[in-house]
């Protein structure tokens, strides 16, 4: 898996959701056209399995959180930037999702879980914040920003 595999698989996933509201309907959207047990889901845990150990994947941090853009946003991936952070029972620093956020959570330890999430598609709307907290063990969790915007706060 290079960079550039990457952002052809990541494509392909973005075109499906390109212009759609950042809801429940989206979130749900992803589960049933993406769910956790289908062959788009293993692709991207193992994509992000061969990038974490080529070294150009979550490159950023310490043991407990690592983390790093892979994408910018831009026309190939209709607009999204393309993150991966990898969290070990520890919570993440608050941010708010100016335009929403799309994750994409691949639990490491089966019983770990993203923001009370196991394995799928959660979905934040517009002016949506929070603590991104991986509790149970350790995941990882790749997200996609609209127009990659996103605002660190101190609360």
């Amino acid at each position: 898996m290079t960079p550039a595999d990457f952002l052809t698989l990541m494509a392909g996933v973005t075109a499906r959701i390109e212009g759609r509201p950042l809801d429940r309907g989206l979130e749900d959207h992803l589960n049933r056209t993406f769910p956790a047990s289908g062959e788009t889901f293993r692709s991207l845990v193992e994509a992000c399995r061969q990038g974490v150990a080529g070294g150009w994947m979550c490159s950023q941090g310490d043991e407990r959180r690592r983390f790093g853009r892979v994408v910018q946003a831009g026309p190939a991936t209709h607009g999204f930037s393309v993150d991966v952070v990898e969290l070990d029972d520890v919570a993440g620093p608050h941010h708010r999702h100016p335009n929403g956020e799309i994750c994409l959570v691949m639990p490491l330890d089966g019983r770990a879980t993203f923001d009370g999430h196991g394995a799928g598609w959660v979905v934040y709307g517009p002016g949506t914040a929070h603590r991104p907290t991986v509790a149970g063990g350790k995941a990882r969790v790749l997200y996609l920003l609209p127009g990659g915007l996103i605002e660190f706060t101190k609360t």
